[in-house]
Parts: C-alpha cells; sequence; structure tokens
C-alpha cells in the first residue's frame, strides 16, 4: 500500500494492456480547465447507428439547468438501484440516493431513452476535495468510509489531473436482454469521452468482481489494482484503464 501511483507499475500488472503511451497531460490538462462539456451529440450515435432513441448526457453543476429533470431522475433511479434492490447503506431523501461525492466536481453521465434512466455513472476527479473528503477510493484508503478496508488499493490512491474516479455504474434492470450490452458500451464510451474531454488519461473505479466477462464483451482493457472484497455482500475489486483505448 505504500507504493506510489504510477501508471507504468500498473502496466506491469497486464502486459496486453498497456496504460499510458504519449499523453501530454499537463497539455490537455490546459486546454480542458473550466470547461463544461456535453456528450449529448457525440453520443446520439453509437459506431454511426441510432440505438433506438438512446442518448447519453454529460451533466454537471455549470449545465444541470439545461436538461430539466433529468439529475433528479437519475438520481431517484440510483436510490431504486443501490438501497432498494441491492439493500446498500447509502443516503437517500425525498427518494433520490446521494452522498458526499454529489458535489460540483462531478460529471454525472446519463444514459436515457424517451427522458426515462437506464442507466449512468459517475465521475470525480482524484484532486477533488469537499471539507475532509476526496474521492471514495482515496477516502477509503484513509479510513473515513466504514463500508470499504482501507487496503482497497495495492498502492497510494493518486491524487493527479490525468485520473479520475467512477463509481455508482449502473444498467436499471428494465433494459432488454438484447438491448443491454449495447447501452453498457454507449454508457462506457461516454464515461471515456467526458473524462478525455476533462484532461484524464485514466479512470479508476470499484467493479464486481466479475468484471473480466463484460469487460471482454465491450473490448475493455482493465488492469486490477486491489485485492478483491465485499460491499455490502456484492464481490468487487478496483480496476484501473486508459481512457483512449476505448475511444480510439
Amino acid at each position: 500500500m505504500n507504493r506510489t501511483w504510477s501508471p507504468f507499475w500498473a502496466q506491469a500488472l497486464t502486459p496486453t494492456a498497456p496504460i499510458s503511451k504519449g499523453i501530454d497531460v499537463d497539455d490537455r490538462h490546459a486546454r480542458s480547465q473550466n470547461r463544461v462539456t456535453s456528450s449529448t451529440k457525440r453520443n446520439e450515435t453509437f459506431l454511426g447507428e441510432p440505438i433506438d432513441h438512446i442518448r447519453s448526457t454529460t451533466i454537471s453543476f455549470r449545465n444541470m439547468n439545461e436538461y430539466g429533470g433529468l439529475l433528479v431522475n437519475y438520481l431517484e433511479v440510483r436510490k431504486l438501484i443501490f438501497l432498494d434492490q441491492l439493500g446498500w447503506h447509502v443516503s437517500e431523501t425525498d427518494g433520490m440516493e446521494f452522498d458526499q461525492y454529489d458535489t460540483p466536481f462531478c460529471r454525472w453521465i446519463v444514459v436515457h431513452q424517451f427522458g426515462e434512466v437506464i442507466g449512468g455513472v459517475r465521475m470525480v476527479p482524484t484532486t477533488a476535495k469537499c471539507g475532509p473528503f476526496s474521492y471514495m477510493l482515496r477516502d477509503a484508503q484513509k479510513g473515513l468510509l466504514d463500508d470499504i478496508p482501507t487496503d482497497i488499493l495495492f498502492f497510494e490512491a493518486p491524487v493527479e489531473h490525468s485520473v479520475w474516479e467512477a463509481t455508482r455504474f449502473f444498467i436499471a434492470n428494465a433494459v432488454p436482454a438484447q438491448q443491454r450490452q449495447r447501452v453498457q458500451s454507449l454508457l462506457f464510451r461516454s464515461m471515456c469521452q467526458t473524462a478525455m474531454d476533462n484532461g484524464a488519461a485514466h479512470v479508476l473505479g470499484i467493479v464486481p468482481a466479475l468484471w473480466a466477462r463484460w469487460a471482454r464483451r465491450l473490448g475493455v482493457n482493465a488492469t486490477p489494482i486491489g485485492a478483491k472484497f465485499s460491499i455490502d455482500g456484492t464481490a468487487s475489486q478496483c480496476v484501473l484503464f486508459k481512457v483512449d483505448d476505448f475511444i480510439s
């Protein structure tokens, strides 16, 4: 756990999945600073074809007024999934699930169809800081979160403009089986594009311990960066991936 963050150390875990190559992080961060982005238009098609009127929208505090009640709907679906269905110990009020990481630092990627939220993920830069909290994995490592072990990562949690954290990744149960992989791909692509738009080269986060199955289906190369553990009975693991592997 005393190891220092290094994308090249992470690369050594999976030689077939390179983590960093030729990225000018400082230049990308300078161009993206103070920029608020939305991936709605970019993601109205997937691989050049419409997906049954499914759209992906990236919401921030700066642009949330442009999307009516979409953010509220997203938080309501999070409550339905993570509290009602999975039984996680999370905060809720007025039918919405939220926690200390839903701040102006966030970008919420919401996949929706005719206004109905069918998928989503929350992204936070690892440089975020709000009171005693920063981002989930770092705070867990510091012992600030009771439900997540402190040895969650093999190395010290990074604080880098080039690294963002993804949490609360979900696909709604209402999505038909024949559409789930396409919705997962759209959500994952939107997440990676949003990370790149905001200067990130890598994304880390907690995924189900069976992540390798859906990662292969999506063509995602991810490196395990922590031991397997359990959250409210769900076997999980931390992984790291290079975002432009999926965008190129």
